[in-house]
């Protein structure tokens, strides 16, 4: 199941600001080359990633789940001058790739490609972050927002994706994947230490505002 039809997607993405060359790039080339091409962010999605970034100027921050890179680089158009995106992926087999394009890119410098389990890197950064970004295995997303919670400054976001699970959460769809996506749902909607929201992007975004 698609959230928005193919016509209102066209037009949201005739209307925000264009792909850069780059990002367009990397769309293509992931969609001839890379399998389950569709975890990418996309154009209009990776404009929201975007837009929330250059809102915050952020220092620090963190991406659990680089894939291709595309919305690592989204998020970088935000960071301040002496800003820093720690990124995380467990995809050796993708290294080359990304490696590549994030040094075709303008924000080469201020990215930190991590390889391995996020689960042992994220103990090891000794950082105070402005935004994470979780899009990385969903049957991890609480043990994630749990393990950087008190590394997020106050007034900081957790983005998390997929949330929505292609229309499933709300179907009654009960099967391991869309039933882990639910519980987490529940508990950050209860969680008083934070104000939140899901935007209906793609396949869903949970934007969560630390208090």
């Amino acid at each position: 199941m698609e959230l928005l039809t193919e016509g209102l997607q066209a037009y949201l993405e005739q209307h925000c600001e264009p792909e850069p060359e780059l990002l367009r790039y990397i769309n293509r080339e992931t969609h001839l080359k890379v399998p389950m091409a569709r975890m990418l962010s996309g154009h209009y999605q990776g404009r929201v990633l975007t837009f929330l970034s250059k809102l915050l100027s952020p220092r620090r921050i963190l991406e659990i789940g680089t894939f291709t890179g595309y919305a690592t680089l989204c998020l970088a158009e935000g960071l301040s001058d002496d800003g820093i995106i720690h990124t995380i992926d467990i995809n050796v087999e993708l290294e080359d790739r990304v490696r590549e394009y994030f040094n075709k890119s303008d924000y080469h410098s201020k990215i930190n490609y991590h390889l391995g389990n996020a689960l042992d890197i994220i103990p090891g950064l000794d950082e105070v972050f402005d935004i994470v970004f979780i899009d990385a295995d969903k049957k991890n997303n609480q043990t994630y927002y749990d393990l950087v919670f008190d590394k997020i400054r106050k007034g900081g976001l957790i983005i998390v994706d997929n949330v929505l699970w292609s229309g499933k959460i709300t179907q009654g769809a009960n099967d391991k994947d869309t039933s882990g996506i639910r519980t987490f749902n529940e508990k950050v909607t209860s969680d008083h230490r934070v104000e939140k929201l899901i935007l209906p992007v793609r396949d869903g975004l949970f934007i969560i505002r630390k208090l």
